[in-house]
């Protein structure tokens, strides 16, 4: 008996614990999953006549399938055969398609009707001052872009795919790819990701889409949904081009852009030739927390971008990370508009240095912890995979506002250490018990809360 008041005694503490756990009102699992509930809800159903599964019933079960890492529909759909009520109490789901029917039905979606949810969680971060600890410099958040593959095939495809033919045996591969958007800060581990672009054959066009036209599309699109939001974007040397200078200008948008000597040569020989002269800024930083790490600067402002484009009239900044204890040299260089001190020009390489961010903590977050970023959960004849990838990208942000915001998720985290982990714990009890809501299922599978649906 002595053991079994023990027991219970120690119980009541972990469940009084879990229970002070507070949640905030707009930013958490339930409360996002309303959000984007409520946003399908205003999208017009492209099938005409009766229908027997709604369409915000459709999207929100792809959501779903994101929302707990389900490795296939065919996943999903034993899940819902065989335990559908938390599809309904947690997703609010009032009647789940089968993969058949959920392919059949967001195939005919327009992708671009999806771009609002992205811009409805994203309201709520502003609502709760969450975006102000993202602040970057200048009163200005960094925006990773970058582009990425996730379809590629010798054999399907459909009108929206691109083309590429091998010379030497006329093999077609068809492929498709998006170009994403995170905004970062080298201080933090989570990314808030934006309504990506996709990289397919436009619509009337039979020639393949690139990522240079992306981005002037992602822009356009940037600005008419947040047309206050300071930015500062952040890409790799491809970016560094007078035309896509010209559309970030025209914007409003900050910019550090990554240059390499091979591919922008006028430029490097231009800052040697003032080098010589001692028209640059040379400086070197002890590094604060290694005393063997030299960070090395070398600035010249209102430099030309090259010979084609003198007009167009740059900040240059090289870096050099030496470490005297074992010789080791790292280099990088970029291009801003910010006029480049000696006060920031460390912020400005700490920007730079991030980029890194939207490969590791965007993509290969979605490749290898989960979501099955690259797996073909269905092509279809029209929209199928881009709904699909928009539908992941909006669970993804859901999950990083958790990490963001929610104590309960990151408590969860801590206890099973890796994402991956955590997503199997919560398909076993999703899977195995009855939840009110998330918030529900995750005090439950902290604190082994006692379920009650009373």
């Amino acid at each position: 008996m002595s053991h079994l008041k023990s027991f219970m005694e120690e119980a009541k503490k972990v469940t009084d614990r879990v229970n002070k756990i507070k949640l905030r009102k707009y930013l958490n699992a339930d409360a996002l999953f309303s959000t984007l509930r409520n946003g399908f809800d205003k999208i017009d159903d492209h099938r005409k006549g009766k229908v027997e599964i709604s369409l915000t019933d459709a999207l929100m079960s792809g959501f779903a399938v994101f929302s707990l890492k389900d490795p296939s529909l065919l996943a999903f759909d034993e899940r819902r055969r065989k335990g559908p009520l938390n599809l309904m109490t947690i997703y609010g789901i009032g009647k789940i398609p089968c993969d058949t029917s959920m392919r059949d039905i967001l195939d005919g979606v327009d992708p671009n009707d999806l771009r609002p949810l992205f811009k409805d969680a994203f309201r709520q971060l502003q609502r709760g001052k969450v975006l102000e600890k993202m602040t970057f410099m200048e009163g200005c958040y960094l925006l990773n872009l970058d582009g990425t593959g996730y379809f590629s095939s010798h054999v399907r495809h459909n009108p929206a795919c691109m083309e590429k033919v091998r010379r030497s045996t006329g093999e077609i591969t068809y492929y498709l790819q998006m170009l994403g958007a995170a905004i970062v800060h080298p201080d933090h581990k989570e990314v808030i990701p934006l309504c990506p672009e996709m990289i397919i054959k436009q619509d009337g066009t039979k020639k393949n889409d690139c990522e240079r036209n992306a981005a002037k599309r992602f822009l356009a699109h940037l600005r008419r949904e947040h047309p206050h939001l300071p930015l500062i974007v952040n890409e790799d040397a491809l970016s560094s081009n007078a035309p896509h200078i010209g559309d970030l200008e025209t914007h409003n948008i900050h910019y550090i852009l990554s240059v390499k000597p091979t591919g922008h040569k006028y430029l490097f020989q231009y800052v040697e030739t003032a080098s010589g002269a001692g028209e640059t800024t040379d400086f070197i930083i002890t590094d604060k927390d290694n005393s063997d790490i030299q960070h090395c600067f070398h600035i010249k402002n209102n430099a030309p971008l090259n010979k084609a484009n003198e007009d167009v009239r740059v900040n240059f900044l090289e870096y050099r990370e030496e470490n005297t204890a074992t010789g080791k040299i790292k280099r990088f260089s970029w291009i801003t508009d910010f006029t480049i001190t000696k006060e920031n020009a460390m912020q400005i390489m700490r920007g730079g240095r991030a980029r890194w961010k939207i490969e590791n903590e965007t993509f290969n977050t979605l490749k290898n912890q989960g979501y099955n970023f690259g797996h073909n959960y269905g092509l279809g004849k029209k929209n199928l995979s881009v709904v699909f990838v928009m539908l992941m990208m909006l669970a993804f942000l859901v999950d990083q506002i958790q990490q963001l915001c929610c104590p309960l998720f990151n408590a969860l985290w801590k206890e099973w250490r890796t994402k991956r982990s955590l997503w199997e714990k919560i398909r076993y009890w999703f899977h195995g018990f009855i939840y009110k809501s998330m918030e529900h299922l995750y005090r439950t599978l902290l604190g082994w809360i006692p379920i009650d649906l009373r």
